[in-house]
């Protein structure tokens, strides 16, 4: 089993846990200013970017990380065996593997208990990349499986046990996203009852509530589960 967490780093993590609430996420612990944990469909992970000692991290607030929690980190290694990978020891975290791409990307793995997704709302976090072929091979390697794939490149869906990572062309970086099940005007409702100022686009492929990022970046997007298949293929 794969569960993907999408690891947002910000200055305002109270905001970030009001909005994970909202959205349905549940912290099996209480969070605090370093860094607090959310389940749905895929874990949330949102990470202060200034410990308790007014300590700055090196990543800057509003930038987003994908890790990949598995159930055996040697196997997940021997399978990406193939690709340029790296071997570490993470204070508070043990040891874990990063995965880089060609074109400067990396993602990291490390060893856990995990469970399969539920709930109304999952990360989806976005790689974008001018080639996918490669992300694409490295989520494959790791028990992925494509879903939604766009009928001239440029987008793939892919599923795990918990969460989805999208791969759209691009310039490289790691983008922060949601996927939503349900009714998405009433979850545009709840998150302006909540104080956040939602608002509901239709794009091409579904629908959209867009949210203000609290860190004062891009907005946040929050997609439907995609019905139309236009252009698109499972």
């Amino acid at each position: 089993m794969t569960v993907v967490q999408q690891i947002l780093y910000t200055e305002h993590p109270a905001d970030w846990w009001k909005l994970a609430e909202t959205l349905g996420f549940v912290a099996p612990f209480p969070p605090d200013a370093a860094w607090g944990e959310f389940h749905a469909d895929g874990v949330l992970g949102i990470h202060g970017v200034e410990d308790e000692h007014g300590v700055t991290a090196a990543h800057r607030p509003g930038t987003t990380d994908i890790h990949l929690i598995v159930e055996d980190l040697d196997a997940a290694a021997s399978a990406l065996s193939g690709f340029d990978v790296e071997a570490v020891t993470m204070e508070g975290v043990g040891e874990m593997v990063i995965v880089r791409a060609a074109s400067g990307v990396s993602i990291s793995v490390s060893e856990g208990a995990v469970q399969r997704g539920a709930g109304d709302i999952a990360v989806q976090p976005t790689w974008f990349q001018e080639d996918l072929t490669e992300p694409r091979g490295i989520l494959e390697a790791l028990g992925f499986r494509a879903g939604i794939v766009a009928d001239r490149g440029g987008w793939v869906e892919m599923l795990c046990d918990g969460g989805v990572v999208g791969l759209h062309e691009g310039e490289p970086r790691i983008g922060l996203s949601f996927e939503a099940r349900g009714d998405l005007d009433a979850l545009a409702v709840r998150l302006r009852d909540a104080g956040f100022a939602a608002s509901v686009v239709d794009e091409a492929f579904a629908r959209t509530v867009r949210i203000s990022d609290p860190d004062g970046g891009d907005e946040v997007w929050i997609n439907a589960v995609q019905e139309d298949l236009h252009g698109y293929h499972r």
